[in-house]
């Protein structure tokens, strides 16, 4: 039986079916030494190489889909590698051997909260897809006057430069003044939609967290920076969203007496991670000045400083 090759890569970890597509079109893929094209289909026993490198294929059964839950924190990109030096996501995440962590959609630099990664790329792809319409809640304080006709037209559809947007649910948080928290939902991840929807209708967003994915919360004890792998029912829960089977095994030991890492450790590793961080920021800003000449003093042991009155 054969599969597509972008099917088979996205199970061995190299990126969802999305990446791996733009990798067969830039000539970097090639099976038994040809360069792969869209479209080509493989059993699994073929040598197949990404960048010159052998890819180490596996078949379905043999794959354990293992997800991750991060908080991220605003001021981290949702790429690999930034060309300006900011920090990524997947600075802090646990190191693999033979599989690589793909996120689940992205958030803008300036959005923090819930953030899903996998090492199955199928699911990834599948989660992405918009056809599948998983709901995400994202906590928003607005800075503007709100009004019911406006929140009327956001919840109907509102005509953005990509087509039309509008959120499944509005729901008044408090605030004061013209700073106002609401709870929205929306069913896409279209770039920055939660923002442009609102700032439609003549609004700024101050603060944008994802706190809920399906049905997939936040944990509450998981500081920013922070990171959780999720037990096999909600891993389950989100292949089943997909149409993917169930998973039959998990890395996370459900009986343990510790189901997530305690909330100390992580943020210790939080804070060591932080001050690596800026201490490598730090010695790439150039080189130090050189502190000012000492005055040397008066040959004059009589000759009293003077001071200024």
């Amino acid at each position: 039986m054969t599969e597509k090759l972008q099917k088979v890569l996205a199970r061995a970890g190299k990126g969802s079916r999305r990446d791996i597509e733009a990798l067969i079109s830039l000539g970097r893929v090639s099976v038994d030494g040809k360069v792969a094209v869209l479209g080509d289909r493989v059993t699994g026993a073929e040598q197949i190489r990404l960048d010159g490198h052998l890819v180490e294929t596996k078949a379905e059964e043999e794959i354990i889909c293992r997800v991750l839950a991060y908080h991220k924190p605003e001021g981290e990109v949702s790429t690999r590698k930034d060309p300006e030096g900011r920090p990524t996501v997947f600075d802090r995440l646990p190191k693999l051997q033979g599989a690589r962590w793909i996120s689940v959609g992205r958030l803008d630099v300036n959005t923090s909260g819930l953030l899903l990664f996998t090492t199955d790329g199928e699911l990834a792809n599948r989660l992405m897809h918009p056809r599948h319409e998983i709901d995400r809640e994202y906590a928003v304080r607005v800075f503007g006057e709100v009004n019911e006709a406006m929140l009327q037209r956001l919840r109907k559809g509102v005509m953005l430069e990509d087509g039309m947007g509008k959120f499944d649910t509005i729901k008044f948080q408090g605030g004061e003044g013209m700073n106002n928290w609401f709870h929205v939902t929306l069913r896409e991840g279209r770039n920055r939609e939660v923002r442009r929807l609102w700032e439609s209708q003549g609004t700024q967003v101050s603060r944008l967290i994802r706190v809920r994915y399906g049905k997939i919360n936040m944990p509450k004890a998981l500081p920013r920076g922070g990171w959780a792998e999720l037990p096999l029912d909600e891993v389950n829960y989100l292949r089943g969203e997909v149409s993917l089977p169930p998973e039959k095994e998990s890395k996370v030991d459900v009986n343990g007496p510790e189901r997530y890492k305690q909330a100390s450790q992580i943020r210790k590793a939080v804070r060591k991670h932080n001050s690596r961080v800026r201490s490598e920021g730090a010695a790439g800003a150039g080189p130090k000045k050189k502190p000012a000449p000492t005055r040397p003093r008066s040959a004059n042991p009589k000759q009293k400083r003077r001071t200024r009155m």
